[in-house]
Order: structure tokens, then sequence, then C-alpha cells
């Protein structure tokens, strides 16, 4: 098992592969984090296609399964392309 990798991730892909469809996360304006951030803050995770691009977003947008049903996600997600 030496050399292989547990858990891929989008980091162990080739740099030159086009990810043209993307996913922006962000925080409502009214999210408590908000205070410990900057206004603009946001991430963005890249995939390949937009099959996969929409698979993460609907896993992403789902309730954890170890959140209270009363507790729904604060995170903003938007589908997004280069």
């Amino acid at each position: 098992m030496t050399g292989e990798i547990s858990q891929p991730n989008n980091a162990t892909r080739p740099p030159g592969e086009a990810r043209p469809f993307g996913i922006r996360v962000s925080a409502a304006p009214e999210d408590p984090i908000m205070k410990l951030v900057d206004p603009g803050w946001h991430a963005e995770h890249w995939y390949t296609t937009r099959a996969e691009r929409d698979a993460a977003l609907r896993d992403m947008g789902s309730l954890h399964r170890y959140s209270r049903r009363t507790d729904p996600p604060s995170v903003v997600l938007t589908a997004i392309e280069r």
C-alpha cells in the first residue's frame, strides 16, 4: 500500500486538466461567520464535467447526517462556469 493515496481529491488531478464547471461557496450576509472573515469571502471548487459538478452541488447542499434538523446549512452554493 506504500505510495497509494487513500483519499483522492481535486488536488490530485493533473495541473493541465480543464475544469470549467465550478461551485462557489459563500455565506449569507447575516451568517455570524461574516463577522470573522472579509466581506467578499468565498471559495471555489472546480470539476471536469457538468454532471460531476451537479452531483457535488447536490451533496454539498444536503443536510449533513450529524446535523440537527433545526440547523439547516447556512452556506450559499452557486453553480459557476469559466
